[in-house]
C-alpha cells in the first residue's frame, strides 16, 4: 500500500499547476482510479482469505495484555477494521464486470475501507504476533542500586539517552548509554528521564541484547486520530515561497512587490507561506505536548512562544505591504538592465588566430 500510495501521489502531482491546484480533473480520476483497483487486487491477495482470523487472534491477544490508556482504543480499532474488512470482501464477492464504470464505483466505495487496513492494520498485525518473551526485570536491590548510579550519571551529564518506546502495559521505557569511569553501560529505564520517579529495570552488554531482553515497543499513537496517511484530502492551493521573491525582483513597481507581500501574509482556504509557517509551528507545538514529557512541553512552550511572535511579524510584514501599496511609484529608470555581454562569435570557416610566440626569459644569475 505505501508502494501504491507513492506512485498514485507521483501521478497526481502531474496533474496540477504550480500553486498545486487540480487542473487535469479526467487524469487524477484515472490515477485514482488505477490506486483503487491496485489496493483491491492486493487486499484479494495478501488479506482477505486471512483477515478474520488475524483479526480474532488479534483480539484474543488483547485480553491477555494488562489493562493500559490504548488498550480501549485498540478494542475500537479492531472492531473498525473488522467493519472494513466485511466491506471489502462483500465487493470481491460481487464484482462488477471488469473496466465497467459499476466496477470503478465499486473500487471507489472501498478505496477508504483499504485506506483504514493500509493506515491501522500494522496495530492488528501487531497485536497478533505477540511470541516475545521478556527476561526477568532487576530485583528491588539491583533496582535501587542502578537507579542510584544511573541518577550520578545523569547529573554528571553522562547519562546519553539512545531511543524511547512504549511497552504493551503503557510504560515508557528508554535506553541510555551510562559512562561512569571511561565505561559505557546500557541499561533500559522505565518513566520520563527528565522528571522525577523514573528508575532502571535492566543493563546489558549491548543495545541487541537490550531488544532481546526488553518488552516489545507498541505501535506508536498519532497526533489526530481522523488523520489518514493514505487517504489525503485535497491539498490547498499555495504559492511558493520561491515565485514569491521571483516577482519582487522582477516587478517594476511598488505595487508588484506589495502584492507579493500581501500574498504571503494571505489568511484562510489559500493561505500564504508566512501563514503556513504559523500553522506549522502551532502543529509541532501540539505533536510536542502530546509527547506527555517534561521536554516535550518545554518545547511546545518555546514553539507557542515563536508562533505568537510570528503572527506579530505577519501582521507587521501586512501592513507594510499596504503602505508600500500606496506609495503608487515605480522604479528610476537611471537603475536600468544590464544585459550580458555578448562576445561576437567568429565564423564558421575561418581559421582561428594563431597564439602568440613562445618566448624564454632570461634569468639572470648573481
Amino acid at each position: 500500500m505505501a508502494v501504491i500510495g507513492r506512485e498514485t501521489e507521483t501521478a497526481l502531482d502531474t496533474v496540477r499547476d504550480r500553486c498545486g491546484r487540480t487542473i487535469h480533473h479526467d487524469a487524477a480520476a484515472a490515477a485514482r482510479a488505477r490506486r483503487n483497483q491496485a489496493a483491491v487486487e492486493t487486499y484479494a491477495t495478501c488479506l482477505a482469505p486471512h483477515g478474520h482470523q488475524l483479526l480474532d487472534t488479534a483480539r484474543r491477544a488483547l485480553d491477555e495484555l494488562p489493562f493500559a490508556r490504548h488498550t480501549t482504543a485498540w478494542r475500537d480499532l479492531l472492531d473498525s477494521l473488522a467493519a472494513s474488512h466485511i466491506e471489502i470482501v462483500r465487493v470481491l464477492n460481487r464484482p462488477a464486470t471488469p473496466g465497467s464504470a459499476a466496477e470503478r464505483e465499486q473500487h471507489n466505495g472501498a478505496w477508504p475501507h483499504l485506506a483504514i487496513w493500509a493506515d491501522y492494520g500494522s496495530i492488528a498485525a501487531y497485536l497478533a504476533d505477540q511470541h516475545h518473551q521478556s527476561k526477568p526485570e532487576l530485583t528491588d536491590e539491583e533496582r535501587r542500586m542502578w537507579t542510584e548510579k544511573a541518577h550520578a550519571a545523569q547529573a554528571r551529564g553522562e547519562l546519553e539517552l539512545i531511543e524511547s518506546w512504549y511497552a504493551a502495559d503503557g510504560r515508557r521505557i528508554t535506553l541510555a548509554y551510562l559512562v561512569e569511569d571511561d565505561t559505557s553501560t546500557v541499561i533500559a529505564l522505565a518513566g520520563d528521564p527528565d522528571a522525577p520517579g523514573w528508575e532502571v529495570i535492566g543493563h546489558y552488554d549491548h543495545e541487541y541484547a537490550a531488544g532481546l531482553a526488553l518488552p516489545r515497543a507498541v505501535p506508536p499513537g498519532v497526533l489526530r486520530p481522523d488523520v489518514s496517511r493514505f487517504n489525503r484530502p485535497e491539498p490547498a492551493p499555495e504559492q511558493p515561497l520561491q515565485e514569491l521573491l521571483r516577482n519582487v525582483v522582477e516587478g517594476r513597481a511598488a505595487g508588484d512587490v506589495s502584492e507579493a507581500l500581501f500574498s504571503a501574509t494571505q489568511q484562510g482556504y489559500d493561505a500564504g507561506p508566512m501563514v503556513r509557517l504559523q500553522e506549522l509551528l502551532h502543529t509541532a507545538g501540539a505533536f510536542a505536548s502530546a509527547l506527555e514529557t517534561v521536554q516535550g512541553r518545554q518545547v511546545a512552550a518555546r514553539l507557542d512562544a515563536l508562533g505568537r511572535q510570528l503572527d506579530f511579524l505577519t501582521r507587521e510584514v501586512r501592513s507594510a505591504a499596504e503602505d508600500l501599496e500606496a506609495t503608487v511609484a515605480v522604479l528610476p529608470p537611471h537603475r536600468a538592465p544590464k544585459p550580458p555581454v555578448v562576445r561576437p562569435r567568429p565564423a564558421v570557416d575561418t581559421t582561428p588566430p594563431a597564439p602568440p610566440p613562445r618566448t624564454t626569459a632570461l634569468v639572470r644569475r648573481a
